[in-house]
């Protein structure tokens, strides 16, 4: 048995994805959100119904989103009870807001009793604390619900189901079939038979197969497979991400620090998981803070505005380098025509490099060990790009310089010194993005904050004011 902990971080292959049920798949667009907008003004239940008895969970929820508030509440309460719990789940929190507004505590209770424990304490934990603790009494798993709320949300504990099939290591395999048929109505979709000794502790996996498979009298201890992994409680929900891909799982137990089972994960979770991760990464990019679809403009402003003042604290700064060489530049005009060029480059050149380290920090492929293996690899990089584009720059000042234009009408001598400025110069400021790039993502994820954080307004920014230090003070020297 292997149980991971925060130690254990891997490689993060594809996940294997479940098969969908058969149906009619509705794409939920522009003329599908106008047709349901006109058969709810018009209160044409019998064909709304109609509609959505052709449709997925998943693409109604989607509906509502796109719908006003009022128009998605009346669809969400034509649904039935089964159906609407269902929808509820997929609905992002805003939505299930908004769809449970008016709706009484009985009811509430009605539609989590209809969902596995791990998605009604995700909807019960959304609510206010007042209104949840209306609804917890009435929950038929109310004693397991209270118990999942205690862990963090972003952990194994927050993400497990306490629905499972499990057997004493005593058992027959025909006590776990039946154990199979009796649990059924409760457990959703059984992959596993989990078997455990006296003390709740896990000690072995059983196949569907496997059982299926073997004379009713043999025992499961004979069978069952005692090579597995387990996760423990508050292991982080990106480390159960990659232990769950890294071993093709489809489901894994969850365990406590005495190895007492508490819980499974399943895939449907984990690939929410990534879903919310990879939305974060992207709006830590952009700077633009944890921002929802449905966020007021105030909400929207408080998260972007804090980025764009740190973008205007680094242009202030910039144009306090720019203001140190003011003599250089009155003196030299041709410098202006560079300093978007070296600005420019520096930024490309250290998200390119930025990018591959966060992903590869993201993914767990790359450990904050191996930074100095990382930085020298991209330093490589840096030298072999900053060359070729040196030599580029070059060739594309000798050639405007030759046909007197503008700037770059210059003596001979003259243009040879702005050449060699700007090819030296440029190679340094690849050079040192590049590394930045690849350095600072890792320096941020050994002080615990998120890589992607670096590739927004920070990486750039930064990169601006080195850039055109450097840049300057090698025009300085080159024309002194």
């Amino acid at each position: 048995m292997r149980v991971w902990s925060s130690e254990n971080a891997g490689d993060m292959p594809d996940l294997p994805v479940p098969q969908e049920r058969p149906g009619t798949f509705v794409p939920v667009d522009d003329a599908l959100v106008t047709r349901v907008e006109a058969l709810l003004h018009a209160d044409d239940e019998t064909a709304i119904r109609r509609l959505l008895d052709e449709m997925f969970e998943a693409d109604v929820a989607a509906l509502i989103s796109s719908l006003s508030d009022d128009d998605g509440q009346r669809l969400f309460a034509l649904l039935p009870t089964a159906e609407a719990a269902d929808v509820l789940a997929e609905l992002d929190e805003d939505d299930r807001e908004t769809v449970l507004e008016d709706a009484t505590s009985e009811r509430v209770a009605e539609l989590l009793n209809e969902l596995d424990t791990d998605d009604a304490a995700d909807v019960l934990g959304a609510l206010d604390a007042a209104r949840a603790e209306n609804v917890l009494p009435q929950l038929d798993d109310a004693d397991e619900i209270r118990e999942l709320l205690l862990y963090a949300g972003d952990t194994a504990g927050g993400l497990m189901a306490t629905e499972y099939v499990s057997v004493s290591r005593r058992a027959t395999v025909a006590e776990a079939t039946e154990e199979v048929r009796r649990q059924a109505e409760e457990v959703d979709e059984v992959y596993n038979v989990y078997v455990t000794d006296e003390a709740d502790r896990l000690v072995g996996l059983l196949s569907l197969k496997r059982l299926l498979l073997s004379p009713s009298h043999t025992q499961v201890t004979e069978i069952m497979d005692d090579d597995f992994v387990t996760v423990e409680v508050d292991l982080d929900q990106e480390e159960v991400a990659r232990v769950m891909a890294r071993y093709d799982l489809v489901s894994l137990p969850v365990v406590d620090k005495a190895g007492r089972l508490v819980g499974r994960i399943t895939i449907d979770d984990v690939i929410d998981v990534l879903r919310e991760e990879a939305e974060e990464d992207l709006q830590a990019i952009a700077g633009s803070g944890d921002e929802g679809l449905n966020d007021s403009a105030f909400q929207v402003s408080r998260g972007r505005l804090p980025w764009l003042v740190l973008g205007l604290l680094g242009c202030i700064l910039s144009a306090s380098v720019v203001s140190m060489f003011e003599g250089a530049l009155q003196k030299v005009a041709v410098l202006a025509a560079f300093m978007p060029i070296m600005t420019a480059m520096a930024g490309n050149a250290a998200i390119q490099s930025a990018s591959i380290t966060v992903q590869g920090l993201s993914s767990g492929r790359l450990l904050p060990s191996d930074a100095l293996g990382r930085v020298g690899k991209e330093l490589g990089v840096a030298l072999l790009n900053g060359v070729v584009l040196a030599v580029l720059l070059g060739l594309a000042i000798f050639a405007l310089g030759s046909f007197h234009l503008g700037m770059f009408d210059l003596p001979a001598a003259e243009l040879a010194r702005v050449i060699l400025m700007a090819v030296l110069a440029l190679m340094a400021v690849i050079t040192l993005a590049t590394t930045n790039g690849a350095l600072i993502p890792v320096l941020l994820s050994r002080i615990g904050i998120d890589p992607a954080v670096s590739m927004g307004p920070f990486v750039t920014t930064a990169n601006d004011i080195l850039g055109l230090t450097v840049y300057f003070s090698i025009a300085t020297y080159l024309f002194r």
